[in-house]
């Protein structure tokens, strides 16, 4: 049976939306709503405000009224097990300006970005913003107000992607206004010549950061679709290279799983989640995998045992 998708989830028709923000709220409205529809059908559940039942759970924080509208039991959550300090790390660098389908990969990268963000501040997360390059070109502390949305829009949209990237640099850059722990979730295509990348992730977990990492690829990066000798430029060197894409097929290919596979394996040694987006897919892989990292989250927190209380 085939997948229905909402079509408010789809690039090709946001990117017929005009401006960030609208194409945003367009995304998690259409998300939210598939989610509704199909696992909180009948309820009126707000995210932020519970989770599911689990095994062990005090039953006084039990919301009864939420099981008598959905026959599922629902947990009260209180503000300080569902809060989250959360970065929003989007790569600016030229070759994120690359594109053959509807959105090149900094346009959907920034879409992406915007979505977790609106997505964030309604779960009463506070959310922050680095864009950088090779340094950092734009920084904003984390806040929760729904008022700073807005905000984190007016960056995305101020900038256009250009330099080399280097992610390490970046984050050292950024040094202790990074000193308090929450969630890194970066937006690259994760092309660079120097490492860095690495040495990035590993300087977070050191910080007791939590890593989400969204490797953002055009389809054509990923098929080589080309049939026809070819100039190909690199976007950041602008070193000229030409070939004949049908004879570089099958090596490109290999060359292809094994740098896949390389950013899969950084991400593992340091625990944090990995993702591969492609620019034509739908929206909604990221704003699950957020979803299901907080959930994963909550669960932690509210199994760890209660130390000091006596039994009355």
């Amino acid at each position: 049976m085939a997948e229905i998708v909402d079509e408010r989830l789809l690039p090709e028709l946001l990117a017929k939306i005009k401006g960030l923000e609208l194409r945003a709220r367009t995304v998690v409205e259409g998300f939210l709503g598939g989610m509704h529809r199909s696992t909180y059908k009948g309820s009126s559940i707000e995210f932020a405000e519970h989770r599911p039942y689990f095994p062990g759970d005090d039953v006084r924080h039990v919301d009864w009224k939420a099981y008598a509208k959905s026959d599922r039991l629902y947990v009260r959550e209180f503000e300080e097990e569902t809060n989250l300090r959360c970065y929003l790390f989007v790569d600016a660098s030229a070759s994120m300006s690359f594109g053959t389908t509807a959105m090149g990969k900094f346009e959907y990268a920034s879409v992406t970005a915007s979505a977790l963000a609106y997505l964030a501040l309604k779960q009463r997360d506070s959310v922050g913003l680095v864009l950088f390059n090779e340094r950092t070109l734009v920084y904003i502390p984390p806040r929760m107000h729904p008022s700073h949305f807005e905000t984190l829009v007016e960056a995305l949209e101020s900038v256009r992607p250009y330099g080399r990237t280097n992610f390490g640099s970046a984050i050292l850059e950024l040094g202790e206004r990074l000193k308090r722990r929450g969630l890194i979730i970066l937006l690259s295509d994760l092309i660079e010549d120097d490492g860095s990348f690495q040495r990035a992730l590993s300087f977070l977990r050191h910080r007791k950061h939590e890593i989400i990492t969204f490797q953002v690829l055009d389809p054509a990066e990923l098929e080589l679709p080309f049939d026809e000798p070819s100039v190909f430029r690199d976007m950041e060197s602008h070193r000229a290279l030409p070939a004949d894409p049908v004879a570089l097929s099958a090596s490109y290919r290999r060359e292809l799983e094994k740098f896949l596979t390389e950013c899969k394996e950084m991400c593992s040694k340091v625990h944090a989640d990995y993702k591969l987006l492609r620019t034509d897919e739908p929206f909604d892989k990221s704003l699950s995998e957020y979803l299901s990292w907080r959930s994963r989250r909550r669960r932690a927190i509210t199994s760890q045992p209660l130390i000091g209380l006596q039994q009355e």
